[in-house]
Formats: C-alpha cells, structure tokens, sequence
C-alpha cells in the first residue's frame, strides 16, 4: 500500500485530504505542518506521494520541494495552491512539482492525482 505525506499548516485542510483518500482506499498516511517538517520525515518515511502547501510557516511548500528533490529526485510531490498563486505554480513544477491542486479542494481531483501518480 502506498505511503501518503500531507503537508499543511492548517490541520482541518490535512484531515480533509486525509478523509478523501481513506475514502478511495488509501490508509498509509505522514503528515507533516510545514515544510522543514515535510523534509525531516520524507527522510525519515520516504513517503511514496507528498500533497505540500506552498504558503507555510518556517519553511514554505516551495522551499521545503526544492529541499527534497535535491536529495530525493524521484519524489512525487503534488503542491497545493490557493487561487491567484499562479507564479508559486510555475516555480513548482520548474523545481520538480509533478502536479498542482488548487484551494478550495475538490475531492475528485484529489483522488485523481493520487491515482496518476501511484498508477
């Protein structure tokens, strides 16, 4: 089974993608509440898929992918944006990002993203 880390700062935004997964039969879940967390524990788990929020304290979504792809360049990490951060969304993919979710989330397109990237 697939090993799932959510990244937010908002821990209702971490339980509502956690509960849209566990609906389509994902159960392996990391969470993390900001970015130098997320880097920590993606050493720690190696997490299969990572769903990061680019706007976090300490250590931003951006900073924290650039972080985890350097010594992790195969790591499948989702950012999930909200409205009008369209520029954060360029930097993403250009730093590796392999797919954006936008704020306020829609449950299908979450399901969508875990299932094309852990096929």
């Amino acid at each position: 089974m697939a090993k799932i880390m959510i990244v937010d700062d908002a821990a209702f935004m971490r339980m509502m993608i956690k509960n849209t997964l566990t609906k389509n039969g994902y159960s392996d879940f990391v969470e993390a509440q900001d970015g130098a967390e997320a880097v920590a524990k993606f050493d720690e788990e190696n997490p299969d898929l990572v769903f990061m929020d680019i706007t976090m304290p300490n250590m931003d979504g951006l900073q924290a992918l650039k972080k985890i792809k350097e010594s992790h360049p195969d790591a499948k990490i989702v950012m999930c944006t909200a409205m009008g951060q369209q520029s954060m969304v360029v930097e993403a993919i250009k730093y590796g990002a392999k797919d954006f979710i936008v704020k306020p989330f829609n449950a299908d397109r979450i399901t969508e993203a875990a299932k094309l990237m852990l096929g």
